[in-house]
């Protein structure tokens, strides 16, 4: 076997290996299977520009370019392993949190859909039927083609005939000459056949659809339904100033970048709406607008209050269990420390789901019991205060075993020297808890506290099953639940019963975002500290 000297593939750097058949042809597939790669990749961002989107498909060509350049060159080798994480980074993180932040700056909701160009063509394609001069038609079969004729209603003269048509689907017809037809004799090469059911009509509808009829006296007929064609007039005139004129009235409708709708100057006002920027509008509205800001701060109070509380007793629960079942005289620790984990080992939204049925205020098996032992059937639903804390003591039932698991594990790192001394000098357990287990677990808790405030801050599961927010505050602009947070608010703002204001959600998220990031900054902090 002759040894050859081979570059590795990419790279530039020389190995004495064997040239085998293997090598050859993958030195020889190399760069077209890299050609290849990158004509793809070209096709890709032509695609995304085709779609109209010229900042998407820069950003797509200098992400797919980077990638090229650290795979194929010399210079880039030292990137390879952390271009994907990098790359996966941008487009799964700092992408995403960047669109929503600039939709936060604009009105776009399910009534400002489009952006102006769009809403001025929708308008531009809209028009009637000139009623007088619409025809009835039939389709009949001419061999393997068909002829449409047509006559007006009522099956009066005249009548006109098409020449044979394929009517392909998906095909671009062209404007189709009529010629007049004798009532008695139609210019047919053959025989016309008997009008095609309506089942055949609808399934030829599309390529009628796209026919434009051409009658003698050059008079345009379009596709108006299943039995009619007719001649059609726009709705709408556009002006060269950008504004458009409604051809019914003349009234003149212009571009109004505020509000995002063509108005007239009497405010008369368009749909669609199309999207436009609003600079700190929906950060206004939250500070400023008295009738969202009450709902917004108590929403958001409650939500720091949820989560606080929730963190404060789970972790006092939690950890109460954990020295409880530190002691090492307790008979059967494992059964306890086993049966107290459960509510952490099934799956949340099960457990969420039956405390659902179990609050029930007339089938409820706590209610039940209630009503045996004190007479009274609590409407846990129906009562903001009592939704609120029946979504606490959900919660903490949810997160109590996660504290008591940690707690487990810091006593087991403190030394048991501290308590021999202390038993030494007499001290009480509740004195060991305060002076000797606690400040020794608190500390290394406490960053794994900040991330569990920050969970429950956004914990939308717990609220879309148990509550759904509700019950709901009264007379407010946008639905509102007593028992919303943040993000259960921000998910009905969206996509639920107040009109889709993705614009107004996408503000309340940024929001969000910045306030869960001071507490990751809080937490680094607090590791730091631990560490020392």
């Amino acid at each position: 076997m002759t040894a050859t000297t081979s570059s590795t593939l990419g790279q530039g750097s020389y190995s004495t290996l064997p040239d085998s058949p293997g090598r050859r042809l993958g030195r020889w597939l190399y760069w077209p299977a890299v050609a290849a790669l990158i004509g793809g990749a070209l096709y890709l961002v032509f695609l995304i520009y085709a779609a109209g989107q010229a900042a998407w498909a820069s950003g797509a060509l200098v992400l797919l370019s980077a990638g090229f350049y650290v795979y194929l060159s010399r210079t880039g080798f030292a990137w390879r392993y952390l271009f994907p994480g990098v790359a996966g980074m941008l487009v799964f993180i700092a992408f995403p949190l960047v669109y929503t932040a600039q939709i936060g700056f604009t009105n776009y909701s399910s009534t400002h859909l489009l952006n102006e160009g769009r809403v001025r063509d929708y308008l531009l394609e809209q028009h009637d039927a000139v009623e007088d001069q619409v025809l009835a038609y039939s389709l009949h079969a001419d061999g393997a083609e068909f002829r449409l004729v047509l006559q007006p209603e009522g099956g009066a003269a005249p009548r006109w005939v098409s020449p044979p048509l394929a009517l392909r689907q998906g095909a671009k017809a062209p404007r189709v000459e009529l010629t007049p037809a004798d009532t008695e004799r139609l210019p047919l090469t053959a025989p016309l056949q008997a009008p095609l059911p309506l089942p055949e009509l609808i399934r030829h509808r599309d390529a009628l659809a796209q026919l434009v009829l051409v009658l003698p006296d050059k008079t345009e007929l379009h596709y108006l339904g299943l039995r009619e064609f007719g001649p059609i007039k726009p709705q709408w005139t556009a002006n060269a100033d950008g504004s458009l004129t409604r051809n019914a009235d003349g009234a003149v409708f212009k571009p109004n970048r505020d509000t995002g709708y063509f108005q007239t100057d009497a405010g008369e006002t368009q749909a669609p709406g199309f999207k436009a920027f609003i600079g700190a509008g929906n950060y206004t509205r939250m500070l400023w607008d008295a009738e969202f800001r009450g709902p917004f701060l108590s929403i958001f109070s409650w939500t720091v209050v949820f989560s606080a509380l929730t963190v404060l007793c789970a972790t006092a629960i939690g950890m109460f269990f954990a020295v409880l079942l530190n002691w090492e005289g307790m008979r059967f620790r494992t059964t306890y420390r086993t049966l107290l984990f459960l509510p952490y080992a099934v799956p949340g939204f099960i457990s969420i789901l039956v405390f659902k049925g179990l609050f029930n205020q007339n089938f409820g098996e706590i209610n039940a019991i209630l009503d045996a032992l004190f007479g009274v059937k609590p409407a846990w639903f129906a009562d903001p205060l009592l939704a609120k804390t029946m979504l606490l003591i959900v919660n903490v039932w949810l997160g109590y075993p996660y504290i008591m698991i940690l707690c487990s594990g810091l006593l087991k790192a403190i030394p048991a020297d501290l308590y021999e001394a202390s038993a030494l000098a007499g001290a009480s357990p509740l004195t060991n808890f305060l002076r000797i287990t606690a400040p020794l677990i608190i500390k290394p808790l406490a960053p794994l506290l900040v991330s569990a405030f920050a969970f429950n801050f956004n914990n939308f599961v717990l609220i879309a099953l148990l509550t759904d927010g509700r019950p709901d505050f009264l007379s407010t602009k946008l639905p509102a639940g007593q028992t919303d947070i943040l993000v259960s608010y921000t998910y009905r703002i969206a996509f639920r019963d107040s009109g889709s204001d993705f614009g107004l959600a996408a503000a309340i998220s940024t929001l969000i975002f910045f306030l869960v990031a001071a507490l990751s900054l809080i937490n680094l902090r607090l590791s730091a500290k631990a560490q020392k």
